[in-house]
């Protein structure tokens, strides 16, 4: 499975408190903070959700 690397680039200040929840649930706290998640159905919905806060690459998933 490929991987989403996920990079938080807008300040949540100022947006949807469900939307601050759901950064947090993906694991953003600070801005240009980037964290890896395998690409699956959740996590695309999660992105969807906010992403005129991300920036999102995909790579390659690790195969251990």
């Amino acid at each position: 499975m490929s991987d989403l690397h996920i990079k938080l680039i807008k300040s949540p200040i100022g947006t949807v408190p469900k939307h601050r929840r759901t950064l947090k649930a993906l694991g953003l706290k600070k801005l240009q903070q980037t964290v890896q998640h395998t690409d699956t159905p959740q996590i695309r919905g999660m992105v969807n959700q906010v992403q005129y806060l991300l920036e999102v690459s995909e790579g390659e998933g690790s195969n251990s």
